[in-house]
């Protein structure tokens, strides 16, 4: 059977990659029609994932996804929930850096999108909604479902488009709307990945369908090739790489998403390495753990000179400080992006940064600053770790090997006591990273515990997620899922090990996202497994400076939001696996053999 979209039964169609749909493929239906050569299209350019919410004015497109996922052209994840529809689509892209397709009907379904839109305008993701839409003739007269969906998402979206109704009912007209279907795809698509403006984000499709709406989808078959267009260069934004001059005293900075580029330009050039735990960048000789506190000391933060910036640092009061400082000069890395991290209005913005080429690693000057930094952070963690808990101090390993049984004995009630040993928010975040290996992921939410995790872990070359845009608890669960889905299948195509998945969050994080927790039957649940930290509420809020006047009362009900919500329960409904961590002893054993599929690990902390 022809190919619909790539026989060459017309010169046109040759031309521009449409053809003239056959009599096995041709439904007769202008919804089904369209809706098969624009998702097709999107498949031709690079889409691997299709996210669909059910929905009746939607309908040919999702039936069409369900054959493009019968004919093995693409993975359909369907959700209920639009909200988790989007943030599943999201965290699939951030994954795979190519950008997914949720489709939704018409009304309330598309504002429910708008969080994962933002997070994906102000995080550079890139991301296709395509919501259904009445046709002209039904739209201002308050006809049912039906609202103001062209440009709802204002300045958020790289590319909107309000497309009217498909009504081809001969080829000539199947051809022209095929036609339009493979250009307005590949220009979302490279809107999408910023093929052209080297900035990344969302695209909305706002496109009407009239009755019938669909009939049942054609079967499809045959090869589709194609390939996703690469990001454009920085070049595009008007920032040129900027080779770095010997002589001032200077740190790296990297926040979320900065990449291993930021660890590298430290290494080369021999500077203090500042990376947030999200960032991508926690690894190296030259990383500084305790950057908030050497920040804050006279003899390090005060005698930066210059600050160079990659990412989006969103996780400490100090680094925003020094980028204030009109003593420091700072470079700003933004390879991407229209809008680059600035709290100062006042930073060079540049796609890249070499280190100086004069630059001597082993000089006394070089070695003695970022050596500096880097011992005095080591011993200010040791400290902190002694101080959070003096009696943590390992087994004596000499008594195991001694035959005096009082030695023995000394040995096995220290082991005991290890292992019993409660839990705090460090140790949680501590174990969660020593647990985490490069074939595994690790999501962090929004939550108090992703600030405990920066403060104490140290270095590793792990794959860490967080949606750091907006820094919202939103979507959390199906942002891991989606990135779950996208890594093991990625591993399971290179034959490669499949790692897990694991999300260190809060309770609030997880109640707000609970409609995550809701697979759909028939598809595969990733290896996924949820380390909650429950506290009973939003003990985030308590280091607010309102927290030491407010009325006790007052502020727990409309800040601290306590619950009494039963999790075992919670899991047991929605089919996750189980169980609870309250000593050191069970979170290891949690940790080292999660079961397979989807699991909840509980720890209980106190406020």
């Amino acid at each position: 059977m022809a190919d619909p979209l790539t026989a060459d039964s017309d010169q046109g169609v040759r031309d521009s990659g449409a053809s003239v749909p056959d009599a096995e493929t041709a439904t007769g239906n202008p919804a089904t029609d369209y809706s098969t050569a624009l998702l097709r299209a999107f498949v031709r350019n690079g889409v691997r994932d299709l996210v669909v919410s059910p929905g009746s004015r939607s309908q040919a497109l999702a039936l069409v996804a369900a054959s493009l996922e019968h004919s093995g052209h693409a993975r359909l994840h369907v959700r209920i929930d639009e909200r988790v529809g989007g943030f599943l689509a999201l965290g699939l892209a951030r994954e795979t850096g190519a950008p997914a397709v949720v489709i939704t009907t018409s009304g309330t379904a598309t504002a429910n999108l708008h969080p994962a839109v933002l997070e994906a305008h102000e995080a550079g993701i890139p991301l296709i909604v395509l919501t259904a839409d009445r046709p002209a003739e039904l739209r201002g007269i308050r006809s049912n479902q039906t609202t103001q969906q062209d440009g709802l998402y204002g300045v958020a979206v790289r590319l909107s488009r309000d497309v009217d109704a498909p009504r081809a009912t001969d080829d000539a007209e199947r051809i022209a709307e095929a036609n339009a279907a493979e250009g307005l795809a590949l220009a979302a698509v490279r809107a999408a990945v910023g093929a052209d403006t080297a900035d990344p984000g969302p695209v909305h499709l706002n496109v009407a369908f009239r009755e019938p709406l669909s009939v049942a989808a054609p079967a499809l078959q045959g090869p589709i090739d194609g390939a996703l267009p690469a990001t454009a260069g920085p070049e595009s934004l008007g920032r040129q790489t900027r080779e770095l001059t010997e002589g001032p005293r200077t740190v790296v900075v990297a926040g979320a998403d900065a990449g291993p580029a930021a660890e590298e330009l430290a290494r080369e050039a021999g500077y203090p390495l500042l990376a947030e735990v999200s960032s991508g960048a926690r690894f190296g000789p030259n990383l500084v753990v305790a950057y908030r506190e050497l920040l804050r000391e006279e003899a390090f933060g005060a005698r930066v000179e210059r600050a160079i910036v990659f990412g989006h640092p969103t996780l400490s009061r100090e680094v925003p400080a020094l980028l204030t400082r009109s003593d420091v000069e700072v470079i700003v890395v933004a390879p991407t992006g229209a809008q680059a991290y600035d709290p100062g209005h006042r930073a060079w913005i540049v796609g890249g940064a070499r280190p100086p080429a004069t630059v001597d690693l082993r000089s006394p000057e070089v070695r003695g600053w970022v050596g500096s930094w880097v011992f005095a952070s080591r011993r200010l963690i040791d400290a902190a770790e002694r101080a959070a808990d003096p009696a943590a101090v390992a087994p004596d390993v000499d008594k195991a090997r001694s035959y005096e049984p009082a030695d023995a004995l000394a040995f096995a009630k220290a082991e005991l006591a290890a292992v019993r040993a409660p839990i705090t928010r460090p140790l949680l975040a501590e174990a969660l990273w020593r647990y985490t290996w490069p074939h595994d992921r690790l999501v962090l939410a929004a939550s108090r515990l992703i600030r405990d995790a920066d403060r104490i872990v140290p270095g590793k070359k792990i794959q860490v997620h967080s949606n750091r845009g907006l820094a919202g608890i939103d979507g959390t669960i199906a942002t891991a899922t989606g990135i779950a889905i996208a890594s093991q299948a990625a591993a399971a195509e290179a034959g490669t090990p499949s790692g897990v998945t694991r999300v260190l969050l809060g309770d609030l994080a997880l109640l707000h996202d609970v409609g995550a927790l809701l697979g759909a039957p028939g598809e595969d649940r990733p290896h996924l497994q949820l380390v909650l930290g429950n506290d009973g509420g939003g003990t985030i809020f308590d280091g607010l400076e309102v927290a030491s006047t407010a009325g006790t009362a007052a502020f727990d009900r409309v800040l601290y939001t306590p619950h009494e919500v039963d999790v075992p329960s919670l899991a047991r409904a929605y089919g996750w696996d189980y169980r609870a961590a309250r000593t050191k002893g069970e979170l290891d054993q949690a940790l080292s053999a999660p079961p397979a599929g989807v699991s909840i690990v509980e720890v209980p902390l106190s406020r």
